[in-house]
């Protein structure tokens, strides 16, 4: 069954990011679950800034689950990536992202990998890069299947990293690590923009696909904007995804419209 989700940000840093809600958190996920979504993906500072049992009755109080949690406040806040030539700041990546992995298990959520993969610095050659990310990746992924969730990668578009930016090389890249609990995230917004078929890729990768982050070309929600939805929902039936479709857009014009237009156009997709 695909489940719907919307996210939900608590960091004030990343106020110009694409997330739908903005409120604390009781209100978010009431409207949330008001709306009908089936989970929120939560966006928060740290593991330990968000008290778990007042988030686990909030959960119980309004019938939604948490569909993934985000780690990019670790490089927005604490500047941490996993791919930081400095070894020491690559052992904090690692300690942060396995403390939200920790975290979002607690809820049986995954934990995201974006931003913090980093990027190719100067001076460093493009294969020390990969190696880098993949020893962090393999003990995160193992870290992760002791917690019984899976851990989730997104490849960026090219504007936000030069490392991994299209689903082809991110299904490498997961092929390639001795952790078999990753699995891919594909992002509609990235995908226009560095897929030359985003429903052919989603077709060729879809056995690794654990995630989708649901937006339209321009990051506004889904009907805003030029991407061909029905072909993508077509291409995610055929593959017999199971997982959550998450909205990850700007709250545009306004959080609440933005939420009923997501709802709207993934009820007329995948409903």
């Amino acid at each position: 069954m695909i489940k719907s989700s919307v996210t939900i940000n608590l960091v004030p840093q990343l106020k110009t990011g694409p997330w739908i809600y903005w409120d604390p958190l009781e209100i978010s996920i009431s409207k949330a679950a008001e709306m009908g979504f089936d989970g929120v993906e939560l966006f928060t500072a740290s593991a330990n800034s968000v008290d778990p049992y007042l988030l686990e009755n909030l959960l119980q109080r309004f019938g939604i689950s948490i569909s993934a949690v985000g780690t990019g406040a670790g490089k927005v806040i604490k500047g941490l990536t996993l791919t930081d030539p400095d070894a020491e700041i690559r052992k904090q990546a690692i300690s942060f992202i396995s403390d939200m992995i920790s975290f979002g298990s607690r809820f049986g959520a995954p934990a995201i990998i974006g931003s913090m993969q980093g990027n190719v610095v100067s001076g460093i050659e493009k294969a020390q890069t990969i190696t880098w990310l993949v020893e962090g990746l393999n003990t995160l992924g193992n870290f992760a299947e002791k917690k019984d969730v899976t851990l989730i990668f997104e490849s960026l578009n090219r504007y936000e990293t030069n490392l991994i930016n299209r689903l082809e090389d991110a299904a490498k890249l997961i092929a390639s690590l001795n952790t078999h609990n990753v699995t891919l995230l594909a992002d509609l917004f990235h995908m226009n923009i560095e897929e030359k078929s985003i429903q052919d890729s989603i077709r060729s990768f879809g056995s690794s696909i654990g995630h989708i982050h649901f937006a339209d070309s321009n990051r506004r929600p889904v009907g805003n904007g030029h991407i061909q939805m029905k072909d993508i929902s077509e291409a995610l039936k055929e593959i017999e995804f199971k997982g959550y479709i998450s909205a990850e857009a700007f709250p545009w014009p306004d959080q609440d419209s933005a939420a009923k237009a997501t709802i709207e156009s993934f009820n007329k997709y995948f409903c």
